[in-house]
């Protein structure tokens, strides 16, 4: 190893909060200027709501994973988070390439990633890895997949777990596979794979990083159709001519003021990972905090005992992550919680706190702009029930139309 690289790799095992990158590959410029073009908040290996690898890792096989960068380049860089676990995960290789149907990929664009130079890796314990860049046409909402190969027994894996989108599992080393035939087993979540980055191409504007829960993450969207809201609102903003990368960083369930197992750290413990560490990071939408006060209304076996949380808590949790983006120069477009009347989150409280703090939201002058989806997605004839039109059938998450509905909404406050 040389010494840019051991240095590289030195940083992130010490526990540096930011993706040390690779030594660059000669043909890419080590001075690009990179930008998040997609990206998934990691989570703690757990059984989720659907089945899933993250318990029982890889051992021998290869995981192809479909993504759908919201911004193109000419060359592109994986990253790749090893958070939660607690020993060095060994990466047999990886490629990258331009997705097809399923688990296929288009023969002629296939590459190898690698990473200090090297095919293979450490994912360092608790840590995070960057591979060198690649030469890749990617043109926005074009499908990549990206194949990881764990030759060895990688433990539980840090995964993030609503994808709603596809990814697929071959016994063995498949990775420069262009057919799917191998690939016969699926889940609906994200292995390792935590951001895809470009550089090169057409300029857009500065990235917008979608931040919530699991209205953020797309529940009640179809799967793999790409229709959560923050999707709908990287093709509203190309369709306006005001193309900008919009990346996902919801977690369904997360909470603004507690962790959970099931649901990731709290707002402010990953609003730096997910949020401002993105490259090329603008703007960020914060849709957060019906779990706080709806948990201790539902019946979730998931997270009990749930606190009873106040408007005043939830306010001065939104406040240190106002802090922490202004510190960093980030636009907070704030958005009101939308209407969730009738479904398991409901209660005297939560309609008491609900109300609160949106008109906190609408009215504090503390956000740089505010997107009110309480009133932008309610239905006509009760104000804080969620519109019929757009209910996923819980009367709490949107779907395809209601995500659609709010992609519009928010796309005229950026």
């Amino acid at each position: 190893m040389n010494l840019v690289a051991a240095l590289s790799a030195l940083v992130i095992a010490l526990g540096s909060s930011t993706a040390v990158p690779g030594h660059a590959h000669a043909a890419v410029d080590q001075r690009a200027d990179w930008r998040a073009a997609w990206t998934a908040a990691p989570q703690r290996p757990s059984a989720g709501f659907e089945p899933n690898w993250s318990e029982e890792g890889f051992s021998g096989q290869s995981v192809r994973q479909v993504v759908r960068p919201t911004a193109g380049g000419s060359s592109l860089r994986i990253r790749l988070s090893n958070d939660y676990g607690p020993s060095p995960v060994r990466l047999t290789g990886a490629t990258v390439a331009l997705a097809g149907q399923g688990a296929s990929v288009r023969p002629e664009s296939v590459r190898h990633l690698t990473f200090g130079h090297a095919g293979s890796t450490s994912l360092p314990a608790r840590g995070r890895l960057v591979s060198d860049p690649v030469r890749l046409d990617v043109r926005p909402f074009q499908p990549v997949a990206v194949t990881l190969d764990f030759a060895g027994t990688t433990g539980p894996a840090t995964f993030h777990s609503q994808a709603y989108a596809g990814s697929f599992r071959a016994r063995g080393d498949h990775r420069a596979d262009t057919a799917a035939a191998a690939f016969t087993q699926m889940t609906h979540s994200w292995y390792y794979l935590s951001g895809l980055d470009v550089t090169g191409g057409a300029k857009t504007g500065d990235a917008v990083v979608a931040f919530g829960d699991s209205i953020t993450d797309g529940f009640g969207s179809t799967a793999d159709t790409d229709g959560r809201y923050p999707d709908e609102l990287a093709e509203r903003l190309a369709a306006l001519g005001r193309p900008r990368p919009v990346l996902n960083a919801g977690i369904g369930g997360n909470l603004v003021l507690n962790d959970s197992a099931w649901y990731g750290d709290r707002s402010a413990a990953r609003f730096g990972r997910d949020v401002l560490d993105q490259p090329g990071v603008g703007t960020v939408i914060v849709l957060e905090g019906v779990n706080d006060i709806g948990f201790s209304e539902s019946d979730t076996p998931t997270y009990k005992p749930a606190p009873v949380v106040s408007a005043a808590e939830l306010i001065a949790g939104y406040r240190r992550l106002i802090r922490q983006a202004h510190a960093k120069g980030v636009k907070v477009v704030g958005a009101t919680l939308l209407p969730f009347k009738n479904s398991d989150h409901w209660g005297e409280h939560a309609a008491a706190v609900s109300d609160a703090v949106n008109q906190w939201i609408r009215t504090s002058g503390e956000y740089d702009a505010v997107v009110d989806l309480d009133r932008g997605m309610a239905s006509p004839g009760d104000p804080d029930v969620l519109d019929p039109a757009y209910d996923s059938g819980d009367h709490l998450h949107p779907d395809d139309a209601g995500y659609t509905a709010m992609a519009r909404l928010i796309a005229d406050q950026l």
